[in-house]
């Protein structure tokens, strides 16, 4: 255990970046099967504001240094091309 103020202070700090990334990541995650599973049934409407919430929150965590950049940009363009491919 930190026995200074400041050393504990910084754990309580990377505590709460900890979780706040943990959940930024898995809604990421979230809305990528979100994507997909719009995809595959064939819902244009939903696909399409699926893949609008996707970009949002990517480049939030890659704002944020969560993610890089380039893996931001890879996973918008995925999902632009998967909704693309499906003609919507």
């Amino acid at each position: 255990m930190a026995h200074t103020k400041s050393a504990q202070k910084r754990i309580r700090q990377t505590e709460v970046r900890t979780e706040r990334n943990r959940a930024a990541k898995s809604r990421i995650r979230t809305l990528r099967k979100k994507v997909s599973e719009a995809l595959t049934a064939g819902d244009k409407t939903a696909a399409t504001t699926a893949v609008s919430e996707l970009a949002s929150a990517v480049d939030k965590a890659a704002k944020t240094n969560l993610i890089h950049s380039n893996k931001a940009a890879n996973i918008k363009s995925k999902a632009a091309k998967a909704l693309a491919a499906t003609g919507a």
